[in-house]
C-alpha cells in the first residue's frame, strides 16, 4: 500500500492538468477506490482531493509569480475551465486572488509534494481479532454532525445526552447479536471527506435480522462479510483516535486486508467519561 500511495503521488505530478482516474488506477494496484482514499486520508492528514487541489494551487501559484502573462491559460494548464472557478480554488488556498499573486508576488501557502514511508518498528501493540458477521441490522438513534478528527465531538455529546436514561436502558434489552451492548456508530461518509463534512451518527445496538425494530428507531443494514476488531484502553478520546491512525500506518500496510464499506464501529466496554475500554470495528475484505 505504501508503494501504491507513492506511485499515486508521482500519478499526480505527472498529470497536474487531468481529471485523475482514481479508481482505474486502484484497479491497476490490485486494491480499491474505497480503501485507497481512506489510506492517504488517514496517513496524509488530508482527503486526497483536497491534496489534488493544493498541490494544483501551489504550482499555479508558482508560475503566476514567475511572471505568466495570461491567468486563464494558467487555470486551464491546471485543469479549471473558467477564471472564477481557478480563482475561487487559488482563494480557498492562498487567501488571496490570481491576479494579487502576480501582482504582488504572494504570501502564498505551499503544499509540499508527499512521500509516503512505511514504519517497521510496530511501535504500537495492536490486538486484533478478524470476525466474520451475517448481515448486520444497526438501530437507535441518529443525527446528522460534522466529522471531527481531533477530540471530543460536541455535536454526538450533544446527541448522546438528548437521549432519555430510560431510552438508553431499552436500546440495551433490544440488543441481541453482535456487536454487544452500546455502540457508536459512523456511517454515510464520503470517501475523502473532508473535517466538517456532515455524516450520521447512530447511538444504538446490534439486532438479529429477524427481530422486530420499534418503528421509532432509526435502521441501518450492513451486508455480511468480515470485521478486524481492535481492542484499546485509555483516555478517552484520544486513545481511540491514535489507534484508528495506526491501523493506517501499521496494520493495514503489514497485513493482507483492506477495507470495503460500511460504517465503522465503537463498542464500549468501559466507560467513564475520560477513559474508555473499547473495541474499533472496521469492516475489510481480502486484498
Amino acid at each position: 500500500m505504501i508503494g501504491t500511495l507513492n506511485a499515486l503521488v508521482d500519478l499526480i505530478e505527472a498529470d497536474t492538468g487531468d481529471e485523475i482516474d482514481i479508481a482505474g488506477f486502484a484497479r491497476v494496484h490490485g486494491t480499491t477506490e474505497y480503501h485507497l482514499r481512506r489510506m492517504f486520508s488517514a496517513l496524509a492528514g488530508m482527503p486526497l482531493s483536497e491534496y489534488v487541489r493544493r498541490r494544483r494551487m501551489t504550482l499555479a501559484g508558482a508560475e503566476l509569480v514567475a511572471g505568466a502573462p495570461n491567468v486563464l491559460d494558467v487555470a486551464v494548464r491546471h485543469g479549471y475551465g473558467s477564471i472564477e472557478a481557478f480563482g475561487r480554488a487559488f482563494r480557498a488556498v492562498h487567501g488571496i486572488s490570481p491576479v494579487d499573486a502576480r501582482r504582488d508576488g504572494g504570501p502564498l501557502r505551499t503544499q509540499p509534494t508527499l512521500r509516503f514511508r512505511l514504519s517497521v518498528e510496530g511501535s504500537i501493540q495492536m490486538n486484533v481479532t478478524i470476525i466474520t458477521t451475517p448481515e448486520l441490522v444497526l438501530v437507535g438513534h441518529a443525527a446528522r454532525v460534522p466529522l471531527i478528527h481531533e477530540g471530543a465531538n460536541p455535536h454526538i455529546q450533544a446527541h448522546i445526552a438528548s437521549i432519555a436514561p430510560e431510552e438508553h436502558a431499552r436500546l440495551k434489552a433490544l440488543g441481541d447479536a453482535q456487536p454487544e451492548g452500546m455502540l457508536a456508530i459512523t456511517a454515510d461518509i464520503a470517501q475523502d471527506a473532508p473535517e466538517g463534512t456532515e455524516l450520521t451518527y447512530l447511538h444504538g445496538v446490534s439486532v438479529q435480522p429477524a427481530t422486530p425494530v420499534p418503528h421509532d428507531l432509526d435502521v441501518i443494514r450492513v451486508e455480511e462479510g468480515a470485521w478486524a476488531v481492535f481492542a484499546a484502553t485509555g483516555p478517552f478520546p484520544a486513545t481511540l483516535q491514535t489507534l484508528w491512525a495506526a491501523t493506517a500506518t501499521e496494520w493495514f500496510p503489514s497485513n493482507p486486508w483492506r477495507l470495503r464499506p460500511a460504517p465503522s464501529i465503537v463498542r464500549y466496554l468501559e466507560f467513564t467519561g475520560t477513559h474508555a475500554s473499547c473495541e474499533l470495528w472496521l469492516a475489510v475484505e481480502p486484498a
